[in-house]
């Protein structure tokens, strides 16, 4: 279980590390512009919002990022927004998706903890808010039978994690160092390798045999189950009710004070759009799939889709006292300085549309603007 504050605080302290950006590639920020499915029409009469033209919005093309996949699929977004357009941005990381928000080329966005923390701590508190949740769950660490047959046996083996600081690399770091072993954060390299692999290469990484296992969001954790691996823990187990943050929605400070109005309108469409995911599971997989075909021409196959989605589940409640925890962890890691997250969270326009809906109002764990 996640150790305390102060402990986690203490043993951090010492050794600070900067996270790296990855190098962007040339289609802005190492994203890819996607548009609205031509099916969806804007209603007639329908009015701009706040009087823009367009919402950008930005996500990654994981399961882990279904509210995003599903609102864009069943033009949730666009409904919500009236006659401003919803224009989309896909993201293959954290650094890239924080950039793109820093510079305009994104005005919200849905991204995991550990990049939204990182964004919030190296601006000075004065780049984003967190304005919702998203999802829980879907991470697990999946290794070779052949190889690994007990949680004791990962000590010794070449596991993979996504990135340098990343949501996943943090929290397989510090369940590195709760079973009492030791590895440098930075180079991966101790009583366990950690090894930083793009989640598009690790599949083919695991079928080689050069790397052990996995420590990795869905849909790459069932990918590699359909390869032959086994699921050794799932991270949910470690947490309290067996709920952590692994994906929030973000929006830039200025764009928040600026149109208030359309990013309301984004946050009740998230809303409705959990809601529909609740109610109809079977056509929200289908929705998330059929997105992901379009985003990356490829849809996931039943084996991999159904285990997935399962693991996952959607929720508005950002779950801010998890990422508090989460944000310890880098600390304990040596990936971050005792970061101030206090107004990392404006939470004011989520529970407006929640009690508009009649539902109970979400927590942010005393991290919320005064």
């Amino acid at each position: 279980m996640p150790a305390n504050r102060s402990t986690l605080l203490r043993r951090g302290i010492a050794v600070v590390a900067a996270l790296p950006l990855l190098t962007l590639a040339a289609c802005g920020y190492g994203s890819k512009a996607t548009s609205t499915p031509s099916d969806q029409k804007v209603a007639a009469g329908a009015q701009k919002i706040d009087g823009l033209d367009s919402v950008k919005i930005g996500y990654f093309g994981n399961l882990t990022h279904g509210t995003a996949l599903v609102g864009v699929q069943k033009g949730f977004f666009q409904k919500a927004l009236g006659a401003t357009q919803a224009k989309y941005q896909i993201f293959n990381a954290g650094p890239s998706e924080i950039e793109a928000l820093n510079s305009g080329s994104i005005d919200i966005g849905w991204i995991g903890p550990s990049p939204a923390i990182n964004g919030y701590t190296k601006s000075d508190g004065k780049s984003l808010r967190i304005i919702g949740g998203s999802a829980s769950g879907g991470v697990k660490l999946v290794v070779n039978p052949q190889k690994i047959k007990s949680l004791a046996d990962v000590k010794g083996k070449k596991i993979a994690t996504p990135q340098l600081g990343n949501t996943q690399d943090v929290a397989f770091l510090n369940w590195i160092a709760e079973q009492g072993w030791k590895v440098d954060a930075q180079s991966g390299k101790g009583d366990v390798s950690v090894v930083r692999t793009d989640n598009k290469v690790t599949p083919d990484a695991f079928k080689s045999g050069s790397i052990d296992g996995a420590w990795v969001p869905e849909p790459t954790a069932s990918k590699l189950v359909a390869e032959g691996g086994k699921v050794l823990l799932d991270e949910s187990s470690l947490w309290p009710d067996k709920k952590f943050v692994i994906t929030n929605i973000v929006v830039s400070q200025k764009f928040l004070k600026e149109h208030p109005k359309a990013v309301e309108a984004v946050l009740k469409a998230s809303v409705e759009t959990n809601k529909w995911i609740k109610a109809n599971p079977d056509a929200a997989k289908a929705a998330a799939n059929k997105q992901l075909a379009a985003d990356s021409g490829k849809a996931l196959p039943a084996n991999v889709l159904d285990p997935a989605w399962k693991s996952i589940q959607f929720t508005d409640d950002p779950l801010a006292a998890t990422l508090n925890t989460e944000a310890q962890h880098a600390v304990k890691a040596g990936l971050l300085k005792n970061p101030k997250l206090d107004g990392i969270y404006d939470l004011t326009l989520l529970n407006k549309v929640l009690k508009a809906e009649g539902e109970p109002s979400v927590s942010d764990a005393g991290l919320g603007v005064k």
